[in-house]
């Protein structure tokens, strides 16, 4: 298949790309640094543009045949508008090209409530201040989750929990997304993989999803440190 992929120079989105060449797609990797794109393949095609931007997006949807968005920002305290936004351009793109297909990521942070079976120092502390840091960047998924949800396209959200990187996918666990947090950590490895097979397979069409990596899991204060507060590479 032709696929592309939005954010394609984040973490999980260099993963997917890798993958789906792996396999023997066609990708176009969107980002707004090509130059610092790492991959080669000659089934890639690395294309400069910004998600925000929607003669960009255009450009890029035009000719392929499913959509993966990895879009992401780091936390902050000013306002956000990438994930809605960016989806809106890739969604109208969509339609006005004929494509169907579109897989997302979204987060768990999009839950307001942390359930109690939790350890305390989650639920008191770790937690808490991840949704206080994220506040602006959480207000922007849900948007782009009611964005995405009324459209008229093939659409899955896909809401992982803690990322942090393995070297390989494991035999990870998906559900239909509840109303509250199931599972602390999803690995990029298998959030990339269980992107690449909702786009390809057509797994879960129009339903939103999350996906916990449950083999080889971390302490949950290390991740923290490193993927909330930038700490340690």
């Amino acid at each position: 298949m032709k696929l592309v992929v939005f954010g394609a120079n984040g973490p999980t989105g260099r993963l997917l790309t890798q993958q789906a060449l792996d396999e023997g797609h066609t990708v176009t990797a969107v980002t707004r640094r090509p130059d610092e794109f790492p991959l080669t393949a000659p089934q890639l095609r690395v294309s400069g543009g910004d998600a925000l931007d929607p003669a960009a997006v255009a450009r890029a949807v035009a000719g392929q045949d499913r959509v993966i968005s990895t879009l992401g920002v780091p936390y902050t305290k000013e306002p956000v508008t990438t994930f809605s936004q960016g989806t809106r351009n890739i969604a109208e793109a969509m339609s006005r090209h004929g494509l169907r297909r579109l897989v997302c990521v979204s987060s768990i942070g999009v839950h307001t409530d942390i359930p109690p079976e939790m350890t305390f120092l989650f639920r008191r502390v770790v937690g808490p201040v991840l949704l206080s840091m994220g506040r602006s960047v959480y207000e922007d998924v849900r948007r782009m989750e009611q964005i995405v949800r009324a459209t008229d396209l093939d659409w899955t959200i896909v809401r992982p929990s803690g990322l942090f990187d393995t070297a390989a996918v494991s035999d990870y666990g998906v559900m239909v997304a509840p109303q509250r947090v199931t599972g602390m950590f999803t690995s990029r490895a298998d959030l990339a993989d269980l992107l690449l097979r909702e786009a390809v397979d057509d797994r879960h069409v129009r339903t939103c999803i999350e996906v916990t990596t449950t083999q080889g899991t971390p302490n949950y204060l290390k991740v923290f440190v490193k993927e909330a507060l930038h700490i340690g590479g």
